[in-house]
């Protein structure tokens, strides 16, 4: 099966997103990962003005299958949580790179997500 991986991106290991613009940092989970956990059932995240820092985890996403933390690609400020992902979770496994978005962040280092893997990177790392 081949997965979408958005070359607008930028990827953590761990099956995170993140997707930049004027400073600003959009985060979430990948086609791939949202595969693995099978029906998303529960979304939980940090509030509007937490700290986030690169490599921690900042929510729990649970499944019909697995209970997941969810790592930071990046460090920031919380500016915005998707609050539909409480009422409908399963928007990350219907459109995990769009409406399935996760939270945005106001970037501490705006350089941080060239240290992230590339789209070609994390296609090797998932085939």
């Amino acid at each position: 099966m081949s997965f979408d991986v958005p070359d607008d991106l930028r990827y953590l290991e761990s099956h995170e997103w993140v997707r930049v613009a004027d400073g600003t940092a959009e985060i979430g989970i990948t086609e791939f990962a949202q595969d693995e956990l099978g029906d998303v059932v529960f979304v939980e995240l940090p509030n509007e003005g937490a700290t986030l820092t690169a490599g921690e985890d900042f929510g729990v996403v649970e499944s019909i299958k697995a209970v997941s933390d969810v790592y930071a690609p990046v460090s920031g400020t919380v500016t915005a949580v998707n609050d539909r992902l409480r009422d409908e979770p399963e928007l990350l496994n219907e459109d995990p790179f769009g409406e399935g978005w996760m939270l945005e962040v106001e970037l501490d280092d705006e350089s941080e997500p060239d240290d992230l893997l590339s789209p070609a990177e994390y296609r090797d790392q998932i085939e």
